[in-house]
């Protein structure tokens, strides 16, 4: 049974949606002011590690990721460059979406970005206005949180006999313990991008944009909502508080957070260099399928340790597997697997199921990975791996990839134009051209392809 720990219980729970076969997702997606940076994409990979294997346990998934793209941040940078928030922030929701595809991270079916709701934001603030939940000062509509007796649900912060402790303006807290009535509305400023509306000219508060948007595409009651542990208190909190003040319903019923991610042991920061885009790492040498892989390896409920040891480590595995599938795709050959593969590889797909299932702990469905691998390897060193359980063993871990995506583009058994030049080597030693057949290797080796001079033949491999 599928269990996820659920941050609202604090336990684990056997998950159920509340539409038999379907299950409706809610991501907190990027602020756009400036590229992501490999902790948001470890939330991010998170997110779609999910996905992919609610969709490989045959469920449907509706799932919806905003796009921020007005905010303090965005704001300040787009007037101190001298363009439109909206030029400012189509660059990096490009630079967003390209970084995703790189990480092998599939879209959500919307993307709804926040300045196209602002009508939606609009009626949900009417609405919790007519519930008594707001007030107006200088411009600004503020959520009055004493007015919602389950403030704190979340992060199970205790605000009972709580007095009005002062209002929050900005999208930024600077006190993560601090409740605070919280900004719905920001009245206009001087030099800020603003709407006009029956709430007078203004735009709106961080919190609101994910309440509006999510129940808009997904219902006022839905399964999951996901996004980093920083964002538990106050951004998710507020978010059960407008959303469950406005509808009288249930918000979200499981709520998944993934824990922060460390650079060599330390918060990462601008200050102490170990701040990195995924961009810094491409340029630096590092593969994507390392980087995902390094960032899916350890369950994300745990905090990672994000070190260069740990990408070349990641390298190294993925390159095993790789190599394994190689050879896997030498031995196939039609026909049933053995029996007794046909075992192997079914109690590999079992376990690696039970481990998924459990909370998505990856880390164990790796360790199944390459227990299985090496099963195999085991069985070919003895001659007792047919054909048929060499297609069994590819089929198998390339069905795991579906959920894991560390792994290259993998070829086919045979691919025209490395063939072509692979010929064209051996033809070049055959004359004795020895630096044309260098030649010909160092070109496949930089378009990523890396030759093996065995007894049996030229076997080839992806590196990259």
């Amino acid at each position: 049974m599928l269990k996820f720990y659920n941050t609202l219980s604090g336990e684990k729970e056997e998950f159920h949606p509340l539409e038999e076969g379907v299950v409706r997702v809610y991501t907190c997606g990027p602020t756009v002011y400036d590229y992501a940076h490999i902790g948001n994409f470890r939330t991010f990979v998170f997110q779609d590690v999910l996905t992919r294997y609610l969709r490989y346990r045959n469920y449907k998934v509706l799932h919806v990721m905003n796009v921020t793209d007005v905010e303090d941040k965005i704001i300040r940078n787009a007037r101190d460059q001298g363009v439109s928030i909206k030029d400012y922030t189509a660059r990096f929701t490009a630079a967003f979406i390209e970084d995703a595809k790189t990480l092998k991270i599939e879209l959500p079916e919307l993307l709804p970005r926040a300045t196209d709701h602002i009508p939606e934001m609009v009626a949900l603030i009417r609405r919790l206005d007519e519930k008594g939940h707001t007030y107006a000062k200088d411009g600004s509509v503020y959520f009055s949180i004493e007015t919602f007796p389950g403030y704190g649900k979340l992060s199970r912060k205790d605000f009972s006999g709580m007095q009005s402790a002062g209002r929050v303006d900005s999208d930024e807290y600077e006190k993560k313990d601090d409740a605070r009535d919280f900004v719905l509305w920001k009245g206009r400023k001087e030099g800020e991008d603003y709407w006009d509306t029956d709430l007078g000219a203004g735009r709106p508060g961080w919190h609101i944009e994910c309440s509006a948007m999510s129940m808009k595409y997904l219902g006022q009651t839905f399964d999951i909502h996901c996004g980093g542990v920083d964002l538990v208190f106050p951004h998710h909190e507020n978010e059960i508080a407008q959303s469950e003040g406005a509808t009288g319903q249930p918000f979200v019923r499981y709520w998944l957070h993934s824990e922060f991610l460390l650079v060599e042991g330390e918060k990462m920061a601008k200050s102490k260099g170990n701040y990195f885009t995924l961009r810094d790492l491409l340029q630096a040498g590092h593969t994507p399928e390392a980087i995902r892989y390094l960032l899916l390896s350890v369950n994300h409920r745990r905090q990672l340790n994000f070190t260069t040891d740990g990408l070349r480590q990641a390298a190294a595995s993925i390159a095993r597997l790789e190599d394994f599938l190689a050879r896997m795709r030498e031995e196939a050959a039609p026909g049933e697997a053995s029996h007794e593969f046909a075992d192997l590889a079914r109690g590999a797909r079992e376990k690696f199921i039970e481990a998924m299932d459990d909370d998505l702990n990856t880390s164990a469905a790796l360790a199944v990975v390459f227990d299985f691998v090496r099963a195999a390897y085991q069985r070919g060193e003895r001659g007792t791996l047919a054909g048929g359980d060499a297609r069994a063993a590819l089929e198998l871990v390339q069905d795991f990839d579906r959920v894991l995506a560390v792994l290259g583009a993998q070829p086919g058994l045979v691919d025209d134009e490395v063939q072509k030049q692979i010929e064209e080597r051996q033809a070049a030693r055959r004359r004795r051209d020895f630096a044309e057949a260098d030649r010909i290797r160092n070109r496949l080796l930089s378009q990523g392809i890396q030759l093996e001079d065995t007894r049996e033949g030229v076997r080839w491999k992806r590196v990259r």
